[in-house]
């Protein structure tokens, strides 16, 4: 009885021991199944394709044994609520997958799903779509298709194009009208020989990474008359060398560094210039934002084009002429020069060539082929550029296709050979391994990528040493070629005392002398120009006089500064008294003839304010302003022969009858004028700029006088 208590306290230890044991054997031979919830979807992602998307997911790797498959559904956000579209079933294993045929340019839903038990879609499905509501679903997703290549696409590509001529034409603009002396003397300095421009164009290049940037600043240094064609040559030159560097950088280092990332620094700096007094800074704040708006014009160009890739089928078209090596050299020429032109930047061509030699999709010698034709691509750039520029922009251009086109035609009968000098320079005295088998194959695709960086290189190296020294006959080629239109394509561009002093001081006032007289006969196309402005009635050809006559007035202010200028440096030397008053003359005109052109510019403004007013003259009034014009003109003439002889032989009395007779015909025409507006037989308004112009033409004949009366040395000692 003793031994009860202690027997009953260890069967009830040996039943809690056992029990744990027995319950964990039957859980292990009957394990319990439990259902699967959305929860077990993770990182769930979609990004729109043109027209599709591509989705990707994971799902907890404690469960993805209990999954066989899964779905996705998905519909537009417009049609929220109504029935889902549905993809092809996806093994549980995958991690991704892609859908198509879907709208463009829309947004979308979707979710992820499988089973709640783990088991297969296929079995559940109907004509593609689940008839059982067992399935658990991720949560929400969402994503936009992009808009497949059409009108809207091309519209914005135009747009693009657009965007980068404005910037162009922009940058062009303010570098004329911050053209004084001192910048002309740097751009001088840099291209006063071509094998200096070569060198200025090599570095430019090298440094802002794009040979678009360089070529397109060149052929606005031109149209601006900073640069001339001979000059021109060189810089373009050169960029064909700078830009090289960009295949070394891809290849060694595998990055590029874009301009267009800092447009908006650009701006910044340019933007407070706007806001200033002073028009010098204003036009270099156009210059600043129009080179700014210009890279950002190149960047849209390239994500406003299709994407051209190594599974592209043009790409594909054109390999099956590799077999037929001369056909399929020109075949990839072509090639490299649309892929250029599509995309709008040499050096992202030779990037995409690099990385299909990288991957073995194109042999070796293809890519040295593809790489002729970008540089042939590359001039569409500066063609683009020179659309709104004049007949010299249009050279400068051309001499550039020109230079390119002559290097690719003699580089592709050339190819074989050079191609080989290229590969033994570079594994002999670079010691590099080998990167092609006997047969031409490529072993060592970054070996491969070194070798075209230095055939590009040596290519552009090669052409520069050709052609260098038939730049002349390039540019004499690019004059025939591309004609002049007369009037619309003039450039300011100093003709006698460009080249600088000499060594006699007087010889180079006879220089200044010829520049002065050159200057009054542009005076007096600005007369001409308001001659025809007030009687035009067009108002497509009134606007091309007025800007013709905004141009002239241009010119009129670099054409005093530049003669001042030249004439202080003169100065310094020992003059005779003579000379010395030739030189204090040929100051004093040149301030008169200044203020000819503000003056004729300030009658185009007051025309072009009666036009936007819509007021008219009448027929008295025109034939009074016809009449007062004659007048000057006749007194121009005279001018004219003055600048043209000897100074000291000059008349004065034919100047000053004509200066009376335009003082008499003026003071005439004022009597009518203050008659007709006491009987209101026009506008009040239309008066006062009738008013204002005749005042102006008058005026004009004072300066006429004065220009006259300094030639021959009066009122200057």
């Amino acid at each position: 009885m003793q031994l009860k208590p202690k027997i009953l306290i260890l069967f009830a230890f040996m039943c809690l021991w056992v029990n744990p044991i027995m319950a964990e054997q039957d859980s292990t031979s009957s394990p319990e199944v439990t259902e699967l919830s959305g929860e077990i979807f993770k990182n769930i992602n979609a990004k729109g394709i043109e027209s599709g998307a591509n989705f990707s997911w994971a799902i907890d790797y404690k469960k993805i044994g209990q999954v066989k498959n899964v779905i996705i559904k998905y519909q537009r956000k417009i049609e929220k609520g109504k029935e889902w579209k549905y993809s092809p079933v996806i093994d549980a294993q995958e991690t991704s997958f892609t859908l198509e045929g879907m709208r463009g340019a829309d947004k979308y839903i979707w979710k992820l799903g499988c089973m709640e038990d783990g088991s297969s879609i296929s079995s559940i499905l109907k004509n593609g779509v689940p008839e059982t509501d067992k399935l658990v679903w991720s949560s929400k997703g969402s994503y936009k298709t992009e808009r497949p290549w059409g009108l809207y696409k091309i519209l914005v590509l135009l747009g693009s194009l657009g965007f980068f001529i404005f910037g162009m034409k922009l940058m062009s603009e303010g570098l004329q009208q911050t053209a004084g002396g001192g910048l002309r003397k740097i751009l001088s300095t840099m291209t006063r020989n071509r094998y200096l421009g070569v060198l200025s164009g090599f570095l430019i290049t090298a440094i802002v990474q794009s040979s678009s940037a360089t070529t397109v600043m060149t052929v606005s240094f031109v149209n601006a008359g900073l640069l001339t064609l001979l000059e021109s040559a060189g810089v373009m030159m050169g960029a064909n060398i700078g830009t090289t560097i960009t295949g070394w950088l891809v290849s060694l280092f595998g990055f590029k560094i874009s301009l267009s990332s800092y447009a908006l620094i650009f701006i910044a700096l340019g933007a407070p210039l706007m806001f200033m007094a002073k028009k010098n800074l204003k036009g270099w704040a156009n210059a600043i934002i129009g080179f700014a708006i210009l890279f950002m014009g190149l960047g849209f160009l390239k994500d406003a084009v299709p994407d051209l890739d190594a599974d592209s089928s043009i790409v594909h078209f054109f390999t099956q002429f590799s077999d037929s090596p001369f056909l399929g050299r020109i075949a990839f020429v072509l090639l490299g020069t649309l892929v250029t032109v599509v995309v709008q930047s040499s050096s992202a061509a030779m990037a995409l060539t690099l990385t299909l030699v990288l991957k073995g999709i194109i042999p070796f010698e293809v890519g040295a082929a593809m790489i002729l034709g970008e540089n042939i691509g590359t001039t569409i750039t500066a063609e683009l550029a020179s659309l709104v520029g004049n007949v010299h922009a249009k050279r400068s251009a051309r001499i550039h296709s020109m230079f390119n086109v002559v290097g690719v035609v003699w580089m592709i009968f050339l190819m074989p050979f050079f191609l080989d000098f290229v590969i033994w320079v570079t594994t002999s005295w670079f010691g590099m391994e080998p990167f092609l088998d006997e047969a031409g194959k490529t072993i060592n695709g970054a070996g491969a990528t070194i070798g075209l960086s230095a055939f590009h290189t040596a290519f552009n190296l090669m052409n520069v040493l050709l052609l260098i020294g038939f730049v002349p006959l390039l540019v004499k080629i690019a004059e025939r070629t591309v004609k002049s239109k007369g009037e619309d394509d003039e450039v300011f561009k100093l003709e006698y005392i460009a080249g600088g002093i000499t060594s006699t001081p007087e010889l180079s006032l006879l220089e200044a002398k010829k520049e002065v007289a050159k200057f009054g006969e542009l005076t007096f196309k600005m007369h001409n120009k308001a001659f025809d402005l007030i009687n035009e009635s067009d108002s497509k050809k009134r606007n091309k006089l007025i800007k013709k006559l905004t141009k002239y007035e241009d010119i009129t202010d670099r054409l005093e500064t530049e003669i001042a200028n030249y004439l202080g440096n003169v100065s310094a030397s020992k003059l005779s008294e003579e000379s010395s008053s030739e030189l204090r003359s040929m100051l004093s005109i040149t301030n008169d003839l200044e203020r000819i052109g503000d003056i004729y510019f300030e009658i185009a403004k007051s025309i072009e304010k009666k036009s936007d007013s819509k007021l008219w003259f009448d027929q008295k009034q025109r034939d009074n302003l016809n009449d007062l014009m004659k007048e000057v003109e006749i007194a121009f003439n005279q001018m004219l022969e003055n600048l043209n002889g000897k100074y000291s032989d000059i008349e004065m009395d034919k100047a000053r009858m004509m200066e009376i007779a335009i003082n008499e015909l003026r003071d005439k025409i004022r009597k009518k004028h203050l008659k007709s507006m006491e009987k209101k037989e026009y506008n009040a308004q239309s008066g006062l700029i009738y008013s204002n112009i005749f005042a102006s033409i008058e005026r004009v004949g004072d300066h006429i006088i004065n220009v006259s009366e300094a030639a021959s040395g009066i009122n200057l000692n």
